[in-house]
Protein backbone atom coordinates (compact mmCIF):
# COMPACT_ATOMS: atom_id res chain seq x y z
CA UNK A 1 0.00 0.00 0.00
CA UNK A 2 1.14 3.37 -1.18
CA UNK A 3 1.62 6.13 1.56
CA UNK A 4 -1.30 8.79 3.38
CA UNK A 5 -0.35 12.44 2.08
CA UNK A 6 -1.37 14.76 4.96
CA UNK A 7 -1.25 17.98 5.39
CA UNK A 8 -1.13 19.38 9.18
CA UNK A 9 -1.55 22.78 10.22
CA UNK A 10 -1.01 24.66 13.76
CA UNK A 11 -2.45 28.17 13.86
CA UNK A 12 -2.92 30.90 17.23
CA UNK A 13 -5.55 32.57 16.11
CA UNK A 14 -5.90 35.34 19.14
CA UNK A 15 -9.49 34.89 19.42
CA UNK A 16 -10.16 36.38 15.87
CA UNK A 17 -8.16 39.56 17.08
CA UNK A 18 -6.28 40.59 14.32
CA UNK A 19 -3.27 42.87 13.97
CA UNK A 20 -5.42 45.96 13.26
CA UNK A 21 -7.16 45.39 16.23
CA UNK A 22 -10.44 44.03 14.39
CA UNK A 23 -12.13 40.95 15.71
CA UNK A 24 -12.76 39.46 12.37
CA UNK A 25 -13.60 35.23 12.38
CA UNK A 26 -14.49 35.49 8.98
CA UNK A 27 -10.95 36.59 8.10
CA UNK A 28 -9.14 33.54 10.29
CA UNK A 29 -11.41 31.15 8.73
CA UNK A 30 -10.52 32.33 5.19
CA UNK A 31 -6.73 31.71 6.09
CA UNK A 32 -7.54 28.81 6.97
CA UNK A 33 -9.22 27.39 3.96
CA UNK A 34 -6.52 28.96 2.59
CA UNK A 35 -3.57 26.03 4.22
CA UNK A 36 -5.79 23.34 2.34
CA UNK A 37 -4.86 21.49 5.44
CA UNK A 38 -6.39 17.81 6.48
CA UNK A 39 -6.23 18.62 10.06
CA UNK A 40 -5.63 22.27 12.02
CA UNK A 41 -4.88 22.70 15.23
CA UNK A 42 -6.20 25.81 17.02
CA UNK A 43 -5.03 27.95 20.08
CA UNK A 44 -7.10 30.44 21.69
CA UNK A 45 -10.05 29.43 19.69
CA UNK A 46 -12.12 30.38 22.93
CA UNK A 47 -12.89 33.51 24.60
CA UNK A 48 -11.45 33.72 28.22
CA UNK A 49 -14.00 34.18 30.20
CA UNK A 50 -17.39 32.68 31.32
CA UNK A 51 -18.31 29.53 29.45
CA UNK A 52 -15.36 29.74 27.18
CA UNK A 53 -17.97 30.61 24.34
CA UNK A 54 -16.00 30.01 20.50
CA UNK A 55 -14.93 31.87 18.34
CA UNK A 56 -16.81 30.39 15.36
CA UNK A 57 -19.95 28.75 14.71
CA UNK A 58 -19.29 25.19 13.54
CA UNK A 59 -21.20 25.26 10.76
CA UNK A 60 -19.69 27.87 9.70
CA UNK A 61 -16.39 26.42 10.27
CA UNK A 62 -17.35 23.95 7.53
CA UNK A 63 -18.84 25.63 5.26
CA UNK A 64 -15.56 27.91 4.66
CA UNK A 65 -12.93 25.25 4.98
CA UNK A 66 -14.61 22.26 4.53
CA UNK A 67 -13.39 21.29 7.84
CA UNK A 68 -15.10 19.93 10.87
CA UNK A 69 -14.44 20.92 14.66
CA UNK A 70 -14.14 17.58 16.95
CA UNK A 71 -16.38 18.03 19.78
CA UNK A 72 -15.28 17.46 23.68
CA UNK A 73 -17.28 16.27 26.20
CA UNK A 74 -16.57 18.76 29.03
CA UNK A 75 -20.13 21.24 29.09
CA UNK A 76 -18.73 23.86 27.97
CA UNK A 77 -20.00 26.07 24.69
CA UNK A 78 -16.38 26.33 23.78
CA UNK A 79 -15.04 24.62 20.74
CA UNK A 80 -12.18 23.27 22.27
CA UNK A 81 -10.64 22.79 25.52
CA UNK A 82 -8.18 25.86 27.28
CA UNK A 83 -8.63 27.33 24.10
CA UNK A 84 -6.92 24.36 22.07
CA UNK A 85 -9.21 22.75 19.21
CA UNK A 86 -8.76 20.59 16.55
CA UNK A 87 -10.45 20.85 12.85
CA UNK A 88 -10.40 17.53 10.49
CA UNK A 89 -11.26 16.56 7.38
CA UNK A 90 -14.70 14.46 6.59
CA UNK A 91 -12.17 12.11 5.22
CA UNK A 92 -10.92 10.86 8.69
CA UNK A 93 -13.07 8.56 11.17
CA UNK A 94 -12.74 9.46 14.72
CA UNK A 95 -11.93 6.98 17.21
CA UNK A 96 -11.72 8.77 20.06
CA UNK A 97 -10.94 12.01 21.78
CA UNK A 98 -10.01 13.27 24.85
CA UNK A 99 -9.26 16.85 26.66
CA UNK A 100 -7.10 17.52 29.37
CA UNK A 101 -5.30 20.10 31.92
CA UNK A 102 -1.79 20.71 32.10
CA UNK A 103 0.10 22.20 35.42
CA UNK A 104 1.84 25.23 35.51
CA UNK A 105 1.11 28.71 36.69
CA UNK A 106 -1.14 29.61 34.22
CA UNK A 107 -4.19 27.43 33.10
CA UNK A 108 -3.57 25.53 30.16
CA UNK A 109 -4.50 21.91 28.82
CA UNK A 110 -4.66 19.77 25.58
CA UNK A 111 -6.93 18.28 23.10
CA UNK A 112 -6.40 15.19 21.50
CA UNK A 113 -7.66 12.84 18.74
CA UNK A 114 -7.15 9.18 16.98
CA UNK A 115 -8.02 9.68 13.72
CA UNK A 116 -8.05 7.11 10.50
CA UNK A 117 -7.82 7.57 6.94
CA UNK A 118 -6.80 5.31 4.26
CA UNK A 119 -6.70 2.26 6.89
CA UNK A 120 -3.39 4.79 8.85
CA UNK A 121 -3.75 5.70 12.62
CA UNK A 122 -2.76 9.12 13.50
CA UNK A 123 -2.94 10.44 17.04
CA UNK A 124 -3.09 14.00 17.25
CA UNK A 125 -2.57 16.49 20.21
CA UNK A 126 -2.95 19.94 20.40
CA UNK A 127 -1.45 22.14 22.81
CA UNK A 128 -0.99 25.83 23.89
CA UNK A 129 1.88 25.59 26.35
CA UNK A 130 3.18 28.52 29.20
CA UNK A 131 4.46 31.35 28.94
CA UNK A 132 7.74 30.04 31.37
CA UNK A 133 9.94 27.72 30.43
CA UNK A 134 9.84 25.83 34.01
CA UNK A 135 6.04 25.27 33.35
CA UNK A 136 6.31 24.33 29.89
CA UNK A 137 8.35 21.80 31.03
CA UNK A 138 6.44 20.00 33.69
CA UNK A 139 3.58 20.56 30.31
CA UNK A 140 5.67 18.29 28.47
CA UNK A 141 6.47 16.35 31.24
CA UNK A 142 2.29 15.52 31.99
CA UNK A 143 1.60 15.48 28.15
CA UNK A 144 4.18 12.73 27.47
CA UNK A 145 2.65 10.97 30.49
CA UNK A 146 -1.01 11.53 28.92
CA UNK A 147 0.07 10.21 25.29
CA UNK A 148 -1.03 6.23 25.85
CA UNK A 149 0.86 3.53 23.85
CA UNK A 150 -1.40 2.58 21.07
CA UNK A 151 0.29 -0.49 18.23
CA UNK A 152 0.46 0.91 14.60
CA UNK A 153 -0.21 4.47 15.36
CA UNK A 154 1.72 7.41 14.61
CA UNK A 155 1.60 10.69 16.69
CA UNK A 156 1.74 14.39 16.58
CA UNK A 157 1.93 17.06 18.49
CA UNK A 158 0.79 20.50 16.79
CA UNK A 159 0.41 23.92 18.85
CA UNK A 160 2.47 27.27 20.02
CA UNK A 161 4.83 25.93 22.37
CA UNK A 162 5.70 29.54 23.13
CA UNK A 163 9.79 28.11 23.28
CA UNK A 164 11.97 30.90 21.13
CA UNK A 165 14.91 28.80 21.54
CA UNK A 166 15.44 26.55 19.00
CA UNK A 167 18.35 24.58 20.81
CA UNK A 168 17.01 24.35 24.55
CA UNK A 169 13.82 24.05 26.10
CA UNK A 170 11.86 21.20 24.42
CA UNK A 171 14.56 18.34 25.45
CA UNK A 172 11.56 16.27 27.26
CA UNK A 173 9.88 16.01 23.78
CA UNK A 174 12.92 15.53 21.61
CA UNK A 175 14.00 12.39 23.36
CA UNK A 176 10.66 10.81 21.78
CA UNK A 177 9.56 12.99 18.87
CA UNK A 178 11.12 15.17 15.50
CA UNK A 179 10.23 18.75 16.06
CA UNK A 180 9.21 20.56 12.80
CA UNK A 181 9.95 24.58 12.44
CA UNK A 182 9.12 26.08 9.52
CA UNK A 183 10.44 29.28 10.25
CA UNK A 184 9.50 32.42 12.82
CA UNK A 185 5.86 32.61 13.20
CA UNK A 186 5.70 35.42 15.73
CA UNK A 187 4.59 38.24 15.27
CA UNK A 188 3.21 37.88 12.47
CA UNK A 189 4.09 41.54 11.18
CA UNK A 190 7.62 40.96 11.24
CA UNK A 191 8.47 37.31 12.28
CA UNK A 192 11.40 36.99 14.66
CA UNK A 193 10.44 34.13 16.92
CA UNK A 194 9.65 30.04 15.66
CA UNK A 195 7.02 29.64 18.52
CA UNK A 196 4.88 27.75 16.98
CA UNK A 197 6.19 23.91 16.23
CA UNK A 198 4.57 20.03 14.91
CA UNK A 199 6.57 17.32 16.42
CA UNK A 200 6.01 13.82 15.05
CA UNK A 201 6.58 10.95 15.90
CA UNK A 202 7.69 7.60 13.87
CA UNK A 203 5.32 6.24 11.19
CA UNK A 204 6.06 8.86 8.82
CA UNK A 205 8.21 9.21 5.75
CA UNK A 206 8.50 12.31 4.58
CA UNK A 207 7.92 15.34 7.04
CA UNK A 208 8.37 19.47 5.50
CA UNK A 209 7.38 22.27 7.36
CA UNK A 210 6.52 26.03 6.18
CA UNK A 211 5.36 29.17 7.42
CA UNK A 212 1.56 30.32 5.62
CA UNK A 213 2.86 33.99 4.78
CA UNK A 214 0.01 36.27 3.12
CA UNK A 215 -1.45 39.81 3.64
CA UNK A 216 -4.28 38.22 5.04
CA UNK A 217 -2.63 36.05 7.67
CA UNK A 218 -0.44 38.93 8.77
CA UNK A 219 -3.78 41.14 9.47
CA UNK A 220 -5.71 37.90 10.56
CA UNK A 221 -3.80 37.48 14.08
CA UNK A 222 -0.25 38.23 15.79
CA UNK A 223 1.10 34.35 14.77
CA UNK A 224 1.20 33.07 11.56
CA UNK A 225 0.20 29.19 10.56
CA UNK A 226 2.10 26.66 10.44
CA UNK A 227 2.15 24.10 8.04
CA UNK A 228 3.91 20.61 8.01
CA UNK A 229 3.58 18.09 4.61
CA UNK A 230 3.58 14.65 6.51
CA UNK A 231 3.48 10.90 4.60
CA UNK A 232 2.17 8.57 6.97
CA UNK A 233 2.65 4.85 6.47
CA UNK A 234 0.75 3.14 9.67
CA UNK A 235 -1.50 0.76 9.53
CA UNK A 236 -5.01 0.63 11.40
CA UNK A 237 -8.44 -0.68 12.05
CA UNK A 238 -11.71 0.80 12.01
CA UNK A 239 -13.23 3.40 14.61
CA UNK A 240 -16.44 5.81 14.51
CA UNK A 241 -17.51 7.97 11.50
CA UNK A 242 -17.06 11.57 11.91
CA UNK A 243 -20.44 12.22 11.55
CA UNK A 244 -21.45 10.53 14.47
CA UNK A 245 -19.72 13.68 16.13
CA UNK A 246 -21.96 16.51 14.85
Amino acid sequence: MTDTSLRIASYNIRKALGTDRRRDPARVLRVIAALGADVVALQEADLRLGQRRPIFDEAEVFRRTGLLPVRFDHGRDSLGWHGNALLVSPGFRVISQSHHDLPGLEPRGLVSALLERDGRRLRVTGVHLGLLRHSRRRQLSALLDMLPEEEDTAMLIAGDFNERSLEVGLGRLSKRFRILSGGPTYHSRHPVFALDRIAISEGFTMAEASVHRSPEASRASDHLPLVADLRLSHMADDGADISQLL
